[in-house]
């Protein structure tokens, strides 16, 4: 009982990092927003729960790893090349950054994991700072 209520403790975890990352893309209307971030942060932490509980005998790393895989093809299709511009890449990486931290709540590293939003949810917002950079 204990045990199910860590893991269900794990996935709330990673569905509210990922929710502060899906925040702010949503709030800048992004393609990839609120749900799509909490869904790969709360699925890559499914899966990493399962692999590390499924079969002791077996590698955790090798579904984290087809996750990482997995990843990069849904990130791929948010960026988009037009007329010399390239659109999308950040969202991309907020995708796959997102996925990591599903993964490390999911292996129980949960300060780390709350760190990593923060900093994320830091960088996102230096946009903000470049603006205003840029004026001058």
């Amino acid at each position: 009982m204990l045990v199910e209520l860590e893991m269900i403790l794990k996935l709330l975890l990673s569905v509210l990092l990922g929710g502060i990352v899906g925040f702010e893309r949503e709030k800048i209307h992004r393609p990839a927003g609120f749900r799509t971030h909490m869904i790969v942060s709360l699925s890559a932490c499914l899966i990493t729960i399962v692999s590390m509980n499924a079969s002791p005998a077996s590698d955790p790393l090798r579904l984290a790893a087809n996750i990482i895989t997995g990843i990069g093809f849904i990130g791929a299709g948010t960026i988009i090349a037009s007329a010399g511009k390239i659109i999308g890449l950040t969202t991309a990486t907020t995708i796959f950054a997102v996925a990591g931290i599903g993964i490390a709540v999911g292996a129980g590293f949960y300060i780390i994991s709350i760190f990593t939003t923060l900093l994320l949810f830091l960088i996102l917002e230096i946009k903000k700072f470049e603006r205003n950079i840029q004026r001058f």
